[in-house]
């Protein structure tokens, strides 16, 4: 998925601060490309930029197909992170310049690293009515940043954790639940069900600090309510997280270490300088071998091209947000 809004530098209200639970409310941003839907943005925020090496997330649906006009991103680049696809109805189509062909399905991960440099284009599936889900970014460190281009997919499993309350583990380890796909940082990523009365503390590791995203419902995290596209954080110190619902629920758990370097976030970019950002935006502009070419999709535009740099220089962000000069 790509990024619209080329400068994340937002002024909003700052977040709400309830019982050590930093709540984020969402923002509605119009997805780019010729057929535009809407999703939810919680990050980056101008008092966040990182959960772990979490940058990045957008929640969406449920989007009525026949209304909506349903997923039509052509083909974009990325740079510096990986891409986490999360479905909980819907089909979509992937093609990256990796060569990669697949399909994101409910309830199987599919996680692509951008590395030095990818494309990629998703659209829903004839077949799909409804679409919703997420897309996340991971943030890769600058050791890791030139990695090359990599897709892994990875069908979950529904397991119950606790009465009343299934997990699906995509990226991590949470209980007995352990994920395969290979991250650059420790993360957490995991879907729960939380039914109606359910009541259950979390063992985590005390070194992360953790994040839920309520898709359905509204829940108590930690002492504080959250609703609907609300994200709640808590910084590392905790070793269980506290989750109850009064009504059927679910939400999305995030996690890992502190990411403590500092990025320039611009468009579908991460880099280290003002500069990094600067040649790949025209490395994409020029077609270059960089990023490649993706074969096979049919679509109203054969790519999007990236906006115009910014007038001034762009500004490195820190965890928090507030280290940006």
């Amino acid at each position: 998925m790509t990024n619209t809004e080329a400068d994340v530098e937002i002024d909003l209200c700052p977040p709400e601060q309830t019982d050590g639970v930093q709540i984020l409310d969402p923002r509605s941003v119009p997805l780019g490309g010729p057929r535009a839907m809407t999703v939810r943005r919680t990050l980056p925020h101008r008092e966040r930029s990182f959960v772990g090496a979490w940058c990045f997330v957008d929640h969406y649906g449920p989007d009525d197909v026949a209304v909506s006009g349903g997923m039509d991103v052509p083909p974009h680049p990325h740079t510096g992170l990986q891409t986490v696809s999360w479905l909980f109805q819907g089909n979509i189509e992937h093609r990256d310049t990796g060569g990669v062909h697949a399909a994101v399905m409910p309830g199987e991960l599919n996680l692509m690293t951008g590395g030095r440099g990818i494309a990629h284009s998703e659209v829903s599936t004839p077949d799909t009515c409804v679409l919703h889900g997420v897309q996340l970014w991971v943030v890769l460190p600058e050791a890791d940043r030139d990695m090359p281009r990599d897709f892994q997919h990875f069908p979950t499993q529904s397991r119950q954790i606790a009465p009343g309350i299934h997990a699906r583990v995509f990226i991590g380890e949470l209980g007995s639940q352990a994920s395969p796909v290979r991250t650059a940082t420790p993360l957490l990523g995991a879907e729960l069900e939380v039914e109606s009365g359910a009541w259950h503390s979390i063992d985590v590791d005390p070194s992360f600090e953790h994040a839920v995203l309520v898709d359905r419902g509204s829940i108590s995290f930690c002492g504080s309510r959250l609703t609907r596209g609300q994200l709640g954080i808590v910084d590392p110190g905790r070793r269980d997280l506290v989750i109850a619902a009064a009504e059927d629920a679910r939400i999305i758990l995030l996690g890992g270490t502190p990411f403590d370097e500092e990025v320039v976030m611009w468009w579908n970019f991460i880099a280290s300088t003002h500069e990094a950002v600067a040649r790949a935006r025209q490395e994409w502009q020029d077609h270059s071998d960089r990023f490649g070419e993706v074969h096979g999709y049919r679509g109203p535009s054969p790519r999007l091209d990236a906006p115009p740099m910014p007038g001034v220089r762009l500004r490195p962000r820190g965890r928090t947000g507030r280290n940006a000069r």
